[in-house]
């Protein structure tokens, strides 16, 4: 790979038609490569100006905001309506870390697949969850899969990520992460182990660490840091408003000690506060990590907002999306950073 390899290309496209009073008019388009990926993605600059159905104001609690007793994530049904861990591996049958409750999750994605509770209120807006539970909900995922690294070292795929409410794929309202280790790499894993081991092999450095450097230098989409993640919207965004963490140089997920999961944390939640000044209330978060290996994958935390749970909201994949794959969003991530700033310098 040549010294050059890490490039942040930007095409214009102009769509030009008659607007319905006559006047001839160039719609913009932007096409940017991911230097981590080489996938495109699309700013359509025009659309930017629509009135979205649902985003004028946060939307009102899900409708089951308060069916407690329905909920199995809820006390008193918590540790009946939940499994156990394996005690060939785990010492108890929950873990816990304050109000924190991990339990293998009923319908896992791999060999190893959990649910971390990180609050027992049933429903917590967007926004307005506390630093220390989503610190303990965090750092009880890492105990797990330190535990699992030790008991079977073969599961080093690992991820810690977060649906927030249906309209991000949640499938309960009741605030938790998931967190998952496997012998099968996923297909990001999988392309990120070879992404970076062409990187190093070819320059001699790590990928996310290139790519902070020149997210600071430039500074348009750089927003702040919280400890030693650093925070930047992304350059080719694959969701609205995405917003990366990096943790440059660190490789090890279960590794991390608790000031660097509350340093996570403040930033997750200053991430929260942003989305809700735009009115929005579904997000992903997605952490990924792979044990052993050279040279390694260096620590990035991708979070996206999500179309809003509320009725008659439009949903923000289409089929340009599904069936060209080009994620189309509306907003340049310098703007998104300029917005965001204002959340990390409070």
């Amino acid at each position: 790979m040549k010294e050059n390899a890490l490039r942040f290309r930007k095409q214009l496209v102009n769509a030009p038609y008659i607007h319905p009073d006559g006047r001839k008019v160039e719609g913009r388009i932007e096409v940017r490569t991911s230097p981590v990926t080489g996938r495109t993605s699309r700013i359509a600059f025009n659309r930017a100006k629509e009135k979205e159905a649902g985003t004028d104001r946060l939307p009102d609690p899900p409708p089951d905001a308060a069916h407690t007793a329905a909920c199995p994530f809820c006390p008193p049904q918590l540790y009946t309506r939940t499994p156990r861990l394996v005690p060939s591996h785990f010492p108890r049958d929950r873990m816990v870390e304050g109000e924190s409750v991990l339990f293998p999750n009923l319908y896992p994605y791999g060999r190893y697949s959990a649910v971390s509770i990180f609050d027992r209120r049933h429903f917590v807006e967007i926004g307005t969850a506390s630093l220390k539970s989503y610190t303990n909900c965090f750092i009880n995922c890492a105990r797990y899969l330190k535990i699992l690294h030790q008991k079977e070292g073969q599961a080093g795929y690992m991820a810690i990520t977060q649906n927030h409410l249906p309209s991000a794929g949640g499938s309960l309202v009741h605030p938790h992460l998931q967190v998952h280790a496997d012998t099968v790499a996923t297909n990001y894993h999988r392309f990120l182990k070879h992404r970076c081991t062409d990187y190093h092999q070819g320059t001699g450095r790590h990928l996310f660490s290139d790519y902070l450097t020149h997210e600071i230098e430039k500074g348009g989409r750089y927003i702040g840091k919280t400890g030693r993640w650093h925070w930047m919207a992304a350059f080719a965004p694959e969701g609205f408003y995405e917003i990366w963490a990096i943790l440059p140089g660190v490789f090890s997920l279960p590794g991390l000690n608790r000031d660097a999961w509350q340093d996570l944390a403040g930033g997750v939640l200053n991430t929260q506060r942003y989305y809700r000044s735009l009115y929005r209330n579904g997000y992903n978060l997605g952490l990924l990590g792979q044990e052993g290996g050279k040279p390694g994958l260096e620590l990035r935390v991708v979070i996206m907002a999500r179309s809003n749970y509320a009725a008659w909201v439009r949903n923000d994949h289409t089929g340009f999306e599904v069936m060209l794959g080009d994620m189309t969003t509306f907003t340049t991530p310098e703007d998104t950073a300029r917005q965001a700033k204002v959340f990390w310098n409070r």
